[in-house]
């Protein structure tokens, strides 16, 4: 499985809207694409989230409930280590 380090920008004034909005629907993720871990930055308008999926093209997928509020960027970072 390959992860992802996916950075959402937050747009003016749309911080309040995507917390509202993830309150009430959750993160709304595919079947296929995982979420693993997040961290805000400091002044919290950007998100670093890694995520991992066998399939990339599910983010073009979920980020078409966030667009109106954010832009991301996906950044691939490598295959899951086999355990």
């Amino acid at each position: 499985m390959k992860q992802y380090m996916v950075i959402e920008t937050f747009f003016p004034g749309c911080k309040g809207k995507i917390y509202a909005r993830f309150r009430a629907k959750g993160r709304m993720f595919p079947t296929g694409l995982t979420y693993l871990n997040s961290w805000l930055e400091k002044d919290g308008d950007r998100c670093f989230q890694l995520m991992e999926t066998n399939d990339p093209s599910l983010f073009k997928v979920w980020f078409e409930e966030w667009k109106d509020l954010a832009s991301i960027e996906v950044i691939e970072i490598g295959e899951k280590p086999r355990e």
